[in-house]
């Protein structure tokens, strides 16, 4: 009897903590009062979100509820955090970890390795982002041109089959590792060597492993048809999902060729071939300025350039090909169009364009005597430069496109380092600020769609492009009224303006407008390393 009261006592002891109400456990951060634009193109609805850890736990009406940090959005927009697809992040992010140009913009995440170039292996690089610790996340594609330089070097001429082979090689060491797919830069050396056949080739090892193909294709001047043609057929034969690369139609000659490029895409989609684009919105291109000279004259690097300008016979061809890019490609018809952004021997030429350092020269501004200043230029190491050859009309068709994303071709900046392209500063803001609010070419919600779940689903990050319980707490919160780039073309170096809170992976790292010291970015891998 006495077993069987102590039994009873302990049951109805038992049931009462059972039925104590459970106090609910704080959440670490809590965004209050938002107008949610969730990343996939729906309406924007208000609703207060969740945070627990690194991922969103609750959306919706959370009164009552409790948080280590409350964010109050006080009805600005709470969306995804932005995702850049095309950055140049690598060149400056261990010198520059909070990449503060990066996340005023509300970027949270950053693609490296485009336009063909990579590191190579990638490991060493994802090992060394981990370690240094990083406020934006990034990921990786793997270069053809790197792999196929360090199989073959800088040569033109075609791949044997066991060439081929170990290109094939260290395309699945790199998927293994975590590349997110294979890019191509076959506008440049040694991408322009390669046969589409060559490309092809790698391509179906990505596939195969899950990624995604991106090119900056052979010709975005009068051959840009044949160009974007050919990246389809990548994707098409090598059985993966094929990207048109920050997409833009150079030369006055060939504006308004972008309704034919997106026809292509289009009739492409229509047959089965999974090809986007993506783009950033402005008038002007940058790279080398050594992109005003032809290809073959690059073959072998800078000292086998060097020689052949040293050649009069060779050095005249070259001339003349730089003169007809001035004419009718990059220089859009004009040596004012083309301005040096950086260059490491003469800082002095940093922000001059082309004809007043032409001019400084005692020289005239003729096409010729512009070309023998690139030339001079060039031969001395090179500079960045900043071309102005692309048509508005052009622009904003490519943009309101469904396929388009919006990718910066940027990179992690240092203040006052350079002259270089406003892109890195202002590309996301400069969206939302003059195309959506000012100029009404695309709707908010399918702005910020652009910007997040359809990149982050064309690269396979599926855990985040979207504000959904379960996904991973990468936020950007911004002013729609504010919201817009500073940079310039004159002055670049100006943070974007009316981004007042970013979180990545459920750290806050802007908080009211001010960077905190928090550096939360992770290392995004594709989908071979992540089986």
């Amino acid at each position: 009897m006495k077993n069987f009261l102590h039994l009873l006592f302990f049951f109805f002891l038992a049931a009462a903590v059972v039925q104590q109400p459970t106090q609910p456990q704080p959440y670490d951060v809590l965004i209050r009062g938002g107008r949610i634009v969730d990343g996939t193109g729906a309406a924007w609805f208000r609703a207060d979100i969740a945070l627990r850890g690194d991922t969103i736990v609750a959306i919706g009406k959370l009164d009552g509820a409790t948080a280590k940090q409350v964010i109050e959005a006080n009805n600005q927009i709470v969306a995804p955090g932005f995702i850049d697809t095309h950055s140049h992040a690598r060149r400056q992010i261990f010198e520059e970890t909070k990449a503060e140009n990066y996340i005023r913009q509300g970027v949270t995440t950053a693609i490296e390795g485009p336009d063909g170039s990579s590191p190579l292996p990638l490991k060493p690089f994802f090992d060394r982002l981990t370690q240094t610790r990083i406020a934006i996340n990034m990921g990786a594609l793997v270069g053809q041109g790197s792999i196929r330089e360090k199989v073959i070097g800088l040569v033109n001429r075609k791949a044997t089959p066991e060439e081929i082979e170990k290109m094939k090689a260290l395309t699945k060491e790199a998927m293994e590792q975590g590349a997110l797919g294979l890019s191509t830069g076959l506008f440049y050396v040694p991408g322009n060597y390669t046969p589409t056949e060559e490309v092809i080739e790698l391509a179906k090892v990505a596939g195969r492993m899950g990624g995604i193909h991106t090119s900056h294709m052979r010709d975005e001047a009068a051959a840009v048809q044949k160009s974007v043609a050919e990246t389809i057929a990548i994707g098409e034969r090598g059985g993966l999902p094929t990207q048109v690369t920050h997409h833009k139609i150079v030369g006055k000659n060939n504006w308004g060729r972008s309704v034919d490029t997106l026809r292509l895409v289009a009739e492409a989609r229509a047959r089965g071939v999974d090809v986007t684009i993506d783009q950033y919105p402005y008038t002007a291109s940058s790279t080398g300025l050594v992109a005003l000279l032809p290809q073959w004259s690059q073959e072998g690097g800078q000292r086998e350039l060097v020689k052949r300008l040293a050649d009069a016979a060779t050095r005249a061809k070259i001339k003349a090909a730089v003169i007809e890019s001035i004419k009718f490609d990059r220089g859009g018809g004009d040596p004012k169009n083309v301005y040096i952004a950086r260059c490491s021997f003469d800082q002095s030429l940093e922000g001059k364009n082309l004809a007043e350092i032409t001019a400084s020269r005692g020289r005239t501004n003729s096409f010729e005597d512009a070309a023998e200043t690139a030339l001079e230029i060039v031969a001395k190491g090179g500079a960045s430069a900043i071309f102005h050859a692309i048509n508005e009309d052009d622009l904003v068709r490519i943009l309101k496109d469904p396929l388009t994303m919006v990718a910066s071709d940027g990179g992690v900046e240092i203040p006052k380092r350079g002259v270089p392209h406003p892109r890195s500063y202002g590309t996301f803001a400069r969206v939302l600020g003059v195309y959506v609010r000012e100029k009404r070419a695309l709707s908010l919600e399918e702005a910020v769609r652009k910007m997040t779940s359809l990149p982050a689903a064309r690269f396979g990050l599926l855990d985040r492009g979207v504000l959904r319980p379960g996904m991973k707490a990468d936020i950007a919160i911004f002013d729609p009224a504010r919201i817009i780039d500073r940079a310039t073309f004159a002055d670049p170096h100006q943070y974007a303006e009316g981004v007042s809170f970013v979180v990545v992976n459920g750290t806050v790292v802007l908080d009211g407008g001010n960077m905190t010291p928090a550096r939360p970015g992770q290392v995004l891998l594709g989908a071979a390393a992540r089986r």
